[in-house]
């Protein structure tokens, strides 16, 4: 080679070099610190560089109920034995040894070699509404509104402790890097809005030991990094850095991305890594969240009874202030909004930290629900309620004044309300004990069927394919579509 030629590729590498160095240094001055989940995960999966806003061109695959979902998830197990499952046999059976026949051999995460003796509820249950629905006084607003939730007593899951339960419950499986609902389902439909991330999540605390949710609970695993979830904060700036510099201008800031996206394009055709469509893709929601964020933050639009009705401060990091805030992503187009309260493992100190538990959350909820059906939106929004497991009908310590219950998978209570659901309805029994789920027992995967078939989505036909595998969010099984909960 000549030494002009030489000196040519060389002046090619090095430019090519400084093209790569200034996108890698550039994301700063953009703001996008807090947008690492947006950029994350080069290359992990199925790329893709359709808009955001697009749904995958064979979706839905039928008619959808609802256009978006609320997941309202009581991290750390709440107890379904004060809440939505009554069951006398405990009250007739309190303290006595719990019989050998349920335990034996089963999966009892804190309990083993201890003396299990049967624990009656902690609360007490009426029927409430015209649906007769039993649900406990810790819980007087869920009481309001029994007839606008179905409430699913014979829930089942497969891991017994907190975190490979997150995952579980997210996921459908505790393999690795595998997608979340949220994710899964904005790959598949796209979102609503162009000016804030399809997937939010917000989280809260107050109970017993609050339990660390970490962030891959909302990723995105195999499927490209722009459907992960994006985390708000719940108390402060919402995202941080997403706002301009000190004497930076929208117009100096809008030609600076627009520079950016031209080094882009030319580094994409040059590489072609598609991971790149989704750099741009960011770098654009970003600089349009400069202005979509500050308005969704600016609650000065809310009237004051919105706020007594949530019994909400705003911006003070609380559970009643996220509801407020999920309605408000709601209305903007947000596909997927979870709100994560943390503080319902009771292992101890059950009277009292339920109680907390449940004044944190249970107003919250009410006003929530009523403000989506005041704004007609709850008839297009799913709501579903629960943790990653439930608790056990035995109880944990002999001390009455600290005793607790233990994580429990074999039987335990979600809710359902909006798009369709029949409300009102109590599905599913646990056995006498409120142990095992004995008529209709719903798994999760089932609960995973359901949400996608109401969103339009057929899971069978709802796949990805990685290292040769065609992978669902349902898994490799069957489950139910729970069509009998549907009007």
């Amino acid at each position: 080679m000549h030494a002009t030629d030489q000196s040519d590729v060389r002046r090619a590498e090095a430019n090519l070099a400084s093209r790569r160095s200034f996108l890698r240094q550039s994301g700063v001055s953009l703001g996008m610190g807090a947008l690492g989940s947006l950029l994350s995960g080069e290359a992990r999966g199925a790329s893709t560089t359709r808009s955001t806003t697009d749904s995958l061109a064979n979706l839905p695959h039928h008619r959808p109920r609802i256009k978006r979902v609320i997941f309202l998830c009581m991290a750390g197990g709440p107890s379904q034995l004060e809440t939505f499952d009554y069951k006398p046999e405990l009250v007739r059976r309190d303290r006595e040894s719990m019989p050998a026949s349920l335990t034996a051999g089963q999966p009892i995460a804190q309990l083993q070699s201890k003396e299990l003796r049967i624990l009656a509820p902690r609360a007490k249950f009426a029927p409430c509404g015209q649906s007769g629905q039993l649900i406990s006084d810790l819980l007087p607003w869920h009481r309001k509104m029994a007839d606008d939730i179905c409430i699913v007593n014979s829930m089942v899951t497969e891991q017994i402790n907190h975190d490979p339960a997150n995952t579980f419950l997210n996921t459908g499986t505790i393999t690795p890097n595998r997608p979340s609902m949220g994710s899964w389902i904005t790959y598949g439909l796209g979102s609503e809005t162009q000016d804030l991330p399809a997937f939010v999540v917000l989280t809260s605390q107050g109970g017993r030991n609050p339990q660390p949710i970490a962030s891959r609970q909302w990723s995105s695993g195999i499927l490209p990094s722009r459907y992960q979830g994006v985390q708000f904060n719940s108390a402060g700036t919402p995202v941080h850095y997403v706002q301009n510099p000190p004497g930076v201008s929208d117009r100096v800031q809008r030609r600076l991305v627009e520079t950016v996206a031209d080094f882009d394009q030319r580094l994409l055709s040059e590489v072609g890594d598609p991971e790149i469509a989704t750099r741009v893709a960011a770098y654009e929601m970003a600089f349009r969240m400069q202005t979509a964020v500050p308005e969704l933050m600016d609650v000065s639009d809310e009237p004051q009874h919105v706020f007594d009705n949530y019994q909400a401060t705003p911006g003070d990091g609380s559970f009643a202030s996220n509801c407020i805030m999920a309605r408000r992503l709601a209305e903007r187009g947000v596909r997927f909004i979870q709100l994560y309260h943390r503080g319902w493992d009771h292992h101890d100190h059950l009277d009292k930290y339920m109680k907390q538990c449940c004044e944190l959350t249970d107003r919250p909820t009410f006003a929530l629900i009523n403000d989506l059906k005041e704004r007609g939106m709850l008839d297009d929004t799913l709501v579903i309620w629960g943790g990653e497991f439930g608790r056990t009908p035995m109880s944990q310590g002999t001390d009455l004044s600290k005793i607790g219950r233990d994580h429990h998978i074999k039987g335990f209570s979600m809710w359902l309300a909006g798009g369709g659901i029949r409300g009102g309805v109590n599905y599913g029994q646990t056995d006498d004990f409120g142990y095992n789920a004995t008529e209709n027992p719903v798994h999760i995967r089932d609960l995973h069927a359901t949400m996608l078939h109401m969103l339009g989505i057929d899971y069978q036909r709802f796949s990805v394919r990685s290292q040769g595998l065609d992978v669902r969010l349902t898994g490799v099984e069957e489950p139910q579509v729970l069509t009998q909960l549907l009007t």
